[in-house]
């Protein structure tokens, strides 16, 4: 996230380069000239309340950092920001509840920008056994507890694959967000050490032909492969649920 001392110009400049587009590529995508992009970005003119949300959304900006943009351009926000726990946002944890219990008898979970478990359905709480309770207390984040020595990761067969999936999926939300929790996040996950696995490292033998990196976990009733899927709501308007991702894995077979 940016500082909250910049100016609207110097937000919209840093976006754009985060984006690695130049003023005239952005000026072109969003049908505005180059000059007076300049002149937005160097201060020299004020952005209105519309043109702050027309380069927000062309540029891809997070609903919370748009609403940062609009106040350093000296306007209200836009977007409304409800905690999930705020008693009128009891039908959203309802419809995300309802989302994640039709996926049963596979996991299927719901986690917020920073990867912090929201809800699981019954199938995620079978395959936690064995994991450390410090894991599983207060506030559970999801990565933490999939690479920890003393998390999921001793039972993942695909550890060092699996990992590097999700380092690499972090990476991508940091370059998205520009949020600093998640940066740190990735420095504490891949500062953890490789914990010994209970089998050989078992990859494809043909990896051209993958379509996805699956997840092999030995559970009480043997090795699974799954295969996970990715929902987001594309369509809401408030922050809280913009951040919210659901992960649902569904079984392909055993991982040997």
């Amino acid at each position: 996230m940016t500082g909250m001392t910049d100016s609207a110009g110097d937000l919209i400049r840093q976006w754009r380069q985060r984006r690695g587009l130049s003023q005239m590529a952005l000026a072109a995508n969003a049908t505005i000239s180059q000059r007076h992009l300049s002149f937005v970005e160097s201060g020299r003119a004020r952005p209105s309340r519309d043109m702050v949300l027309h380069l927000g959304e062309h540029l891809g900006v997070p609903l919370r950092e748009r609403n940062v943009m609009l106040t350093a351009a000296g306007f209200a926000p836009h977007y409304p920001q409800s905690a999930l726990a705020a008693p009128e946002m009891r039908s959203v944890r309802d419809l995300i509840q309802r989302l994640i219990d039709g996926h049963m008898p596979h996991p299927a979970l719901a986690v917020d920008r920073h990867w912090t478990l929201i809800a699981a359905n019954a199938a995620v709480q079978a395959l936690l056994a064995g994991v450390a309770p410090h894991l599983l207390a207060g506030e559970v984040n999801v990565l933490r507890l999939s690479l920890h020595p003393e998390g999921l990761a001793p039972r993942i067969l695909n550890l060092r694959e699996w990992r590097h999936h999700l380092l690499t999926r972090l990476s991508h939300d940091i370059e998205v967000s520009a949020d600093p929790a998640l940066a740190a996040l990735r420095d504490e996950l891949a500062a953890m050490p490789m914990p010994a696995a209970t089998g050989p490292e078992r990859f494809a033998p043909a990896r051209e032909a993958r379509i996805a990196v699956p997840l092999r976990l030995q559970t009480e009733a043997g090795p699974v492969s799954y295969l996970g899927t990715t929902t987001v709501f594309g369509t809401a308007v408030d922050i809280a649920l913009s951040e919210v991702t659901i992960e649902a894995f569904f079984p392909t077979g055993t991982g040997t």
